[in-house]
C-alpha cells in the first residue's frame, strides 16, 4: 500500500514509518519539521529522504498543488500533522494553535479530495472531550460522550474541528475516514524542547540534567492525572486502522486508567532514575484537566486494539532515550 504520513518526521510518525516500512508498504511524509526532527527518519530502511520526504507548510494554501500531486499516488493518508505542544504553549498559544491547526486540516482534506484518496486516518486528541467530564482521576470517557462539545482548549477545539470536517467530507465525496482519539502520547523520539514538550519528556529531562540533592520543579499540585500511552501502541492502532473497511467516525484510543502526575514522577524518580532529588510542585503552574481515562471497548471491538505497555517499562525505555540524547546534545555543544 502506498501511504502518505503528515507529521511523519514527529515522535508518532517516525514510529509509524518505520513499522509500515517493515511490513512492505511504500511512505511518502510530509513535515515542516516544527517539532519532527529529520534525524527521526533519515537512516529508516527502505525510506528514501530525496524522493519521500516534502518539507511542506500545510497551513499554507499556497502549497495545494504540490500536495495534491503528491497524495495522487496515495491509497491511504495518516494525518497526523498539527501545532501541539506542552499545557504552557497551548494555553499561550490558543489563538494561533487553533487557526493553524484548522488551515492545516482544511488544506489536507481538499487536496486529499482532489487527489481522490480513498482513505483517510486522521489523529485526534482526548483534549476535546467536554472539560467537565475531566475534573477527576475516576474521569472514564466514551465515544458518545463527545458532544455537547466544550474542549477546555483551543488545541482541543481545533483537533474536534477536523474531526467534523473528516466526516462531512465522507458524507460528501464517499472516501473511508476515521478519527482515532487519542490519549497521552510518550516514548522515543518525542520533543525534549522546553518550550514545546510535554509531560514526560519535560519531567525526565529535568531529572537527567539534575544533579544528586537538587530539585525537580513539577507544574501543579501533582494531583492531576494523565490517561499515558506508550507511541508503539498508538502505531498499532493506526496499522490496524489501516487494515479494517468501514470503521465508526470516532475510535478512543488509550488505557482504561489514570495516572497521576504525584505518581509518575515518583516511579521516574525512585525506580528509575533512583536520584536523590527534592521534588517542588509549583502551585503557581497550570496543571490542564483535572484527570480522565479511555473506555476503549470500541476500538477493542472494530480494531483487536487494547493497551500492551506497562506504563514503567514504557517510562524506562523514555528515560534512557532522552538521557541519551540530552548526552549527546551535550558533547555536540
Amino acid at each position: 500500500m502506498k501511504i502518505c504520513i503528515t507529521g511523519g518526521a514527529g515522535m508518532i510518525g517516525s514510529r509509524l514509518t518505520k513499522r509500515l516500512l517493515a511490513e512492505g508498504h511504500s511512505i511518502q511524509i510530509i513535515d515542516n519539521l516544527w517539532r519532527g526532527k529529520l534525524e527521526n527518519i533519515a537512516n529508516l530502511s527502505g525510506f528514501n529522504m530525496e524522493h519521500d520526504f516534502f518539507n511542506i507548510d500545510l497551513s499554507n494554501p499556497e502549497n495545494q498543488t504540490q500536495v495534491v500531486s503528491i497524495l495522487s499516488n496515495a491509497d491511504a493518508v495518516i494525518h497526523l500533522a498539527d501545532i501541539v505542544a506542552g499545557i504552557g504553549y497551548v494555553f499561550n498559544n490558543q489563538y494561533e494553535i487553533f487557526r493553524i491547526n484548522n488551515l492545516i486540516n482544511t488544506n489536507l482534506f481538499n487536496a486529499c479530495a482532489k487527489a481522490e484518496v480513498k482513505k483517510i486516518i486522521y489523529a485526534g486528541t482526548a483534549c476535546s472531550f467536554p472539560k467537565d467530564l475531566q475534573m477527576s482521576l475516576d474521569s472514564e470517557l466514551k465515544e458518545t460522550q463527545l458532544y455537547p462539545a466544550e474542549p477546555e482548549s483551543a488545541y482541543g477545539w481545533s483537533k474536534l474541528m477536523g474531526s467534523l470536517e473528516l466526516q462531512f467530507m465522507q458524507e460528501r465525496y464517499g472516501m473511508q475516514t476515521t478519527t482515532l482519539m487519542l490519549h497521552n502520547v510518550y516514548g522515543p523520539n518525542c520533543d525534549i524542547d522546553p518550550k514545546t514538550s510535554q509531560v514526560i519528556p519535560s519531567i525526565i529531562r529535568k531529572i537527567v540534567e539534575l544533579p544528586e540533592g537538587g530539585t525537580l520543579d513539577v507544574w501543579g499540585s501533582g494531583n492531576q492525572g494523565r490517561a499515558f500511552m506508550h507511541v508503539d501502541e498508538i502505531c498499532n492502532a493506526f496499522v490496524a486502522a489501516l487494515n479494517k473497511e468501514n470503521l465508526p467516525p470516532i475510535i478512543q484510543i488509550g488505557p482504561n486508567q489514570c495516572t497521576s502526575i504525584k505518581e509518575l514522577v515518583q516511579i521516574l524518580v525512585n525506580k528509575i532514575a533512583n536520584k536523590k532529588i527534592e521534588i517542588h510542585y509549583d502551585l503557581t503552574k497550570p496543571e490542564g484537566d483535572k484527570g480522565r481515562f479511555a473506555d476503549y471497548s470500541l476500538a477493542k471491538e472494530v480494531l483487536g486494539w487494547e493497551p500492551s505497555v506497562s506504563l514503567e517499562d514504557g517510562l524506562r525505555e523514555t528515560y534512557q532515550w532522552v538521557s541519551d540524547l540530552v548526552k549527546k546534545q551535550a558533547v555536540a555543544e
